[in-house]
């Protein structure tokens, strides 16, 4: 049987680079698309290629939505992380440094399980955006952007002791998501962004990156990139209407711009992904087209050494608006909410099925 180009470099950079998932690719016929991107393999983040993005949320579960969290038990982050590294995905990524990452950080170190971290520090609006953020409906109270203004100096804090007391953990530091793109709910000024990228960088030895949207970096993302160690870009194609056949050609197309504007950091991208069910999006998501954006996506990042983040490991039900059940946020997992695989994993030739 003849083997595809893309299927023998997957082997071959899970063979070289190690721990990354090996997979047949479902992509379509023709060569790959010219190759302007090819990093050292050193600026992998913990040699993987292929990472995932968790919270650990299922049903009934939910961060703190006005009255009170509820959070998975150590048992079932247990489960979830046991999950990860048995289809070989070992590096992942937590968004904030509260309780629920502390316990994820301590029971991957008690349970030694082979699972590297790209640590989050969630911050707060520290500015009004609701005129740039078409769901925030009136202005932030001043006495509710001084609040966050105290709990982002604390989130610092606690995202600076979680990697310095978790070291051989946690590989690389994250200051922020989204929170300086125009139109989100949770704006922070870049010099303030800056400023926590300084304070995390002088207290710990991991490299340290914000985490933004390509655009942004693009068009506004020099002072920043002088500050951090790497830029970490969120890039979707299903977001900005291209369907599956358009959407590797308008990633490949995102990153080399942040490459021209920003040439001189390594890029990872921090967030990459396909909904297999939508509504926004109608017949541009589904569960047959998840696996060949994943594999296709996946096959570049190998070639380019560039680490990827898929949105998300598992579906969370509590995501967005209640009475949407079908919207793209609670439907973006390579895992459903009840931790059975999706079809990226249960192809033949899958890591779950080697």
């Amino acid at each position: 049987m003849k083997l595809s180009l893309k299927f023998l470099l997957a082997v071959f950079a899970a063979a070289v680079f190690g721990g990354g998932c090996q997979f047949n690719s479902t992509s379509a016929p023709g060569e790959p698309a010219p190759l302007t991107i090819r990093q050292s393999p050193a600026d992998l983040l913990a040699g993987e290629t292929v990472a995932v993005s968790y919270s650990g949320y299922r049903v009934g579960q939910h961060p703190d939505l006005g009255d009170g969290a509820i959070y998975p038990s150590p048992a079932e982050i247990i489960e979830d992380l046991q999950i990860l590294v048995a289809h070989d995905l070992r590096l992942i990524r937590l968004y904030d440094a509260g309780d629920k990452s502390a316990t994820t950080l301590e029971l991957t170190r008690l349970h030694d399980l082979p699972i590297k971290v790209l640590q989050g520090i969630w911050l707060r609006a520290e500015v009004s955006n609701h005129e740039g953020c078409p769901w925030l409906d009136e202005p932030i109270p001043d006495e509710v952007l001084a609040a966050n203004i105290l709990a982002n100096k604390a989130e610092i804090r606690r995202g600076i002791d979680l990697a310095r007391h978790y070291p051989e953990i946690v590989g690389a530091v994250n200051v922020g998501n989204e929170a300086l793109v125009e139109w989100n709910d949770h704006m922070v000024p870049l010099e303030q962004v800056i400023g926590y990228v300084r304070q995390v960088k002088a207290q710990i030895e991991q490299p340290v990156t914000v985490a933004d949207n390509y655009e942004w970096w693009i068009r506004d993302g020099a002072p920043l990139a002088a500050e951090v160690d790497f830029l970490g870009v969120h890039t979707y194609p299903q977001w900005e209407g291209k369907t599956i056949d358009e959407a590797l050609a308008y990633t490949i197309e995102n990153i080399e711009g942040v490459r021209r504007a920003l040439p001189d950091k390594p890029i990872a991208v921090l967030e990459a992904g396909w909904a297999t069910v939508a509504e926004e999006f109608g017949g541009r998501a589904s569960e047959a087209q998840q696996p060949r954006h994943f594999h296709e996506r996946y096959e570049r990042a190998v070639r380019e050494n560039m680490t990827v983040f898929f949105f998300q490991a598992f579906d969370e039900p509590w995501k967005g608006d209640p009475a949407r059940p079908l919207s793209a946020e609670k439907n973006r997992g390579l895992f459903n909410v009840d931790r059975t695989p999706k079809s990226v994993f249960r192809q033949p030739g899958a890591a779950s099925e080697r």
